[in-house]
């Protein structure tokens, strides 16, 4: 399991360096949601989301399958995105795991996953993301 953390998402010149990448993006605030989709979308990603829960999630999900998905960890009202992260698991669906706390135990669903921990730096994200844009062209 990795877990890192770094300052907050930077404004973001535009690039190509996640062109083409399908990206699931799961998070319960709007605004944080909205300014990480603005990023990907700003370095050439495809995002699907933001979506604020699980249903909503499962929902994006069943129109296309996404390279990478970036899971918040917890969500509104008590939520846990487990059988959401669990499901893209079995798809073989790469997940990064976003969260403000990682104060919980080892749960199987997570395991292997990346952890980011909020606030996560545009430098981090990215770094983390662009490994997948090679694996997809490799394909």
């Amino acid at each position: 399991m990795h877990r890192t953390s770094e300052h907050h998402l930077a404004n973001a010149g535009s690039s190509d360096e996640l062109k083409g990448l399908d990206i699931l993006l799961v998070e319960d605030s709007r605004d944080v949601g909205e300014a990480v989709k603005t990023l990907l979308e700003l370095c050439g990603a495809i995002v699907a989301g933001p979506a604020t829960n699980t249903a909503e999630a499962e929902g994006l999900l069943a129109k296309r399958r996404p390279d990478v998905a970036l899971v918040d960890f917890h969500l509104r009202g008590g939520e846990h995105s487990y059988p959401l992260i669990v499901r893209l698991r079995q798809q073989g669906v790469p997940v990064i795991v976003l969260s403000g706390s990682f104060e919980f135990s080892p749960l199987p669903s997570v395991e292997g996953a990346t952890m980011l921990e909020k606030p996560v730096g545009e430098a981090e994200l990215l770094s983390h993301l662009t490994p997948f844009v090679a694996n997809k062209l490799g394909r």
